[in-house]
C-alpha cells in the first residue's frame, strides 16, 4: 500500500479545491448527463462521435472529482497563527530584492498544488522557493533557474 503524498494548502487553496469539487459535482454532473442524453437521441453509438466525446469529458470530470477527494483527504492546512515572520516557511510572504535587476518582488511561499507563478505564488518546491525556506531577513540567497542564476536579498518577511 503506498501512502498517499501530503498536500499542503493555505486556507484560500483548501476553498478553492472545495468550491471547484462543489461545482463539478452538482453542476458539472447535470450538464454531462444532460449532453449524454442528447448525445443519446442521435442514434446509432457505434458511429456517433458526439456520445464518444462527452463520455470522455464525463471520464475526465470523474477523474478529476476523485483526484481532488484525495487531495483534500490528505491536505494539510497551513495556518496563518503558525506562520512565522523570524524566518521564510510555508505561507509566508517575502519581500526580496533581486540583486542584479535591483527590483524588489513579493512571493508568497505555498505547496505544489497551490503554486501561481503569474500570481507570485510559488512553491516550496520551486528553485526560488526551496533557496528562500528558512531564510531570515538580510540573508542572500543564489536559486538556478532555467534563465541562469539568480540573487536574492530577504528584505521582509510577513503572513
Amino acid at each position: 500500500m503506498t501512502l498517499a503524498k501530503q498536500v499542503i494548502l493555505t486556507y484560500e487553496g483548501l476553498e478553492k479545491l472545495e468550491n471547484e469539487l462543489e461545482h463539478l459535482k452538482t453542476v458539472m454532473r447535470k450538464e454531462v448527463a444532460e449532453k449524454i442524453k442528447q448525445a443519446l437521441s442521435f442514434g446509432d453509438l457505434s458511429e456517433n462521435s458526439e456520445y464518444d466525446e462527452v463520455k470522455k469529458e464525463q471520464a475526465q470530470m470523474e477523474i478529476r472529482i476523485v483526484q481532488i477527494e484525495k487531495m483534500l483527504k490528505n491536505a494539510r492546512i497551513i495556518d496563518e497563527d503558525d506562520v512565522s515572520t523570524d524566518k521564510v516557511s510555508l505561507g509566508s510572504k517575502v519581500l526580496v530584492l533581486d540583486i542584479e535587476l535591483q527590483e524588489q518582488i513579493e512571493y508568497v511561499i505555498v505547496g505544489s498544488m497551490e503554486a501561481n507563478p503569474a500570481e507570485l505564488k510559488i512553491s516550496d518546491e520551486s528553485p526560488v522557493g526551496s533557496a528562500l525556506l528558512d531564510k531570515k531577513v538580510g540573508d542572500v540567497v543564489e536559486a538556478t533557474v532555467p534563465m541562469g542564476t539568480v540573487k536574492f536579498e530577504v528584505i521582509k518577511i510577513s503572513k
